[in-house]
């Protein structure tokens, strides 16, 4: 990660608030475009297409205006602009949980059609599989258990995460019409044409907006090194597979840094964004969102292979399929280290 290009922020005549309003006039501008292209598409049989994309932009313009509150926040009417970030976030968790649902469902359909199909094997070094509760586990065998298993399986996972996305949906449809929504949606309608500054604001951008986006570098490089890049190293970490549903608990456990990091790194290319900066990290937080996608759709099997009175078969193929998403797991991390260190010794 190389210094932060300010380019025009060095200009002695420009101040933080002419650099931020914008910004932000230009992101609330995009949400409420988002917000009627979605209400139009809701009206309209055939704009379930149109309604998905309205809310995939709805969402990313929440991130953007929450993160740029969050990182400069010293430059805002902190008073009007903490509550309006954290709705904002309450605001883009609900709307991204039907379409996360979905997604999670059809990766661990296409990941069990992969593992049972013809000649296929369980992911590598996935070991033994432990039962769940009524099941038992066994050693693997192409053809057998899994094959026998994967349907049953795959019937289990399409009720719970099809039962899972019928109710985020419904949340989602409750929010948008609800009070709630309407004040935010009213919030951001200020954001469009006047955005509360604090004092700060009137200071020279480059005293101000530059320290703070190098805060959200400073913040996302600390978390990077904290994480087990030397572990990463390795493409595909058996310690992390051999142990099957056992280590779940601890996988997860484990995830929770990486995701910290994606966040930060989603933080600090908005903030790079607003100063004019290349931000240069695309690969990166591709890498970090296919950790996440996995390390979801493992605990999605893993929580799968615990419903009580399931066939012995049915747990194996759930297991084997939590392996093969922790396999995928470790490959992201590869991924990312070697996107992340590449970066380094590019910039260095």
């Amino acid at each position: 990660m190389g210094d932060l290009v300010t380019g025009d922020l060095v200009r002695g005549d420009v101040v933080a608030g002419e650099v931020l309003a914008p910004y932000l006039h230009a992101q609330a501008s995009d949400f409420l475009r988002s917000l009627r292209l979605h209400r139009e598409s809701g009206q309209d049989p055939q704009g379930a297409a149109g309604a998905v994309e309205a809310a995939a932009a709805l969402r990313r313009s929440a991130r953007r205006i929450s993160g740029t509150l969050h990182t400069f926040r010293p430059l805002t009417d902190t008073a009007w602009a903490d509550p309006l970030r954290t709705e904002l976030a309450w605001l883009s968790g609900t709307l991204a949980r039907e379409h996360a649902y979905a997604a999670r469902l059809a990766r661990l359909l296409d990941a069990l059609t992969r593992l049972s199909g013809p000649g296929s094997q369980p992911p590598p070094q996935a070991g033994p599989v432990p039962g769940a509760r009524g099941g038992s586990g066994g050693g693997a065998q192409p053809g057998g258990s899994l094959t026998v298993g994967a349907a049953r399986a795959g019937a289990l996972l399409e009720r719970q995460l099809t039962l899972a996305r019928t109710r985020a949906h419904s949340a989602a449809l409750q929010a948008l019409g609800s009070s709630r929504f309407h004040a935010v949606a009213d919030a951001v309608a200020l954001l469009a044409s006047d955005v509360p500054l604090g004092p700060a604001a009137a200071a020279p951008a480059a005293e101000v907006l530059s320290p703070l986006a190098v805060g959200a570098e400073q913040r996302l490089l600390e978390a990077v090194a904290a994480l087990p890049l030397g572990r990463a190293a390795h493409p595909y970490n058996a310690e992390a597979l051999v142990h099957g549903l056992a280590a779940a608990p601890t996988s997860e456990a484990q995830d929770a840094p990486w995701h910290q990091v994606r966040l930060l790194l989603r933080m600090h290319r908005y903030a790079q964004e607003l100063v004019g900066a290349p931000a240069g990290t695309l690969l990166a937080a591709q890498a970090l969102d296919r950790h996440r996608d996995a390390a979801e759709a493992a605990g999605a099997a893993a929580s799968a292979a615990r419903t009580p009175r399931i066939a012995p078969a049915t747990a194996y193929a759930l297991g084997v399929l939590h392996a093969d998403q922790r396999h995928e797991v470790e490959a992201a991390r590869f991924a990312f280290q070697q996107v992340w260190q590449g970066a380094a010794v590019a910039t260095s």
